[in-house]
């Protein structure tokens, strides 16, 4: 599991996703709410379905109408929520598999695109997958402010929840001219230090076998 996101502000790596093994994944933007990444986590490991989550965060915060949230858990079941309150443009989509938000984007043509890169994905690498969802929406418009920030987060249901999560990929470009296409170039470094470690090991990366598991 794992969330790709891009943003015009700093370091949107340090704010907007979160993910643990077995737990599920999530991200938090809007008006964000930090303390949704540690509360959602808890609220699926409690067995409350992504769906019923927004509902029990709303009696929770006063703002709620202000905050956006996708969130995905270990069997694939997934939510959105977007507040009434969230700037223009403001919406998601999800599925089996996959939640895509977006706000102060350039329209619907951004997450439309993030959703249609996810579902017609070949690769083999699930961050790359993620990843590419994310240029998608970037080059239908992205942030109708800009670029400055992006950050890829992926984790393996094989690992133990544990805090800190163990994280397969964790990447960030905090503050960057163009900051998707350097973060696919960061993932490219990432992809062959795999491949010669695996090499050199004998071994399968993790991020193989929870490919396999997604397959399944």
């Amino acid at each position: 599991m794992g969330v790709a996101t891009a943003t015009c502000t700093l370091a949107v790596g340090a704010v907007v996703p979160a993910a643990s093994p077995r737990a599920g994944a999530l991200a938090t933007q809007a008006y964000t709410n930090r303390t949704f990444r540690s509360r959602v986590l808890e609220l699926l490991r409690a067995g409350i379905l992504p769906e019923e989550v927004p509902g029990v965060l709303r009696r929770e915060d006063d703002l709620f109408d202000r905050r956006q949230l996708a969130i995905v858990d270990p069997t694939g079941r997934s939510a959105t929520w977007t507040g009434p309150e969230c700037s223009a443009w403001a919406g998601g989509r999800n599925g089996p598999g996959y939640a895509v938000v977006g706000n102060l984007v350039a329209g619907p043509e951004v997450v439309a695109a993030m959703e249609a890169s996810w579902l017609g994905a070949t690769s083999d690498s699930f961050p790359q997958r993620l990843l590419d969802a994310l240029t998608a929406g970037d080059l239908a418009g992205g942030d109708r402010r800009g670029r400055q920030s992006a950050a890829l987060y992926v984790v393996s249901n094989e690992a133990a929840d544990i805090a800190p999560p163990v994280a397969v990929v964790d990447l960030r470009v905090d503050d960057h001219a163009d900051p998707v296409p350097e973060l696919d170039r960061l993932l490219a470094i990432w992809h062959r230090e795999v491949a010669a470690e695996d090499e050199r090991t004998g071994t399968v990366h993790p991020e193989v076998r929870t490919v396999g598991e997604l397959r399944r």
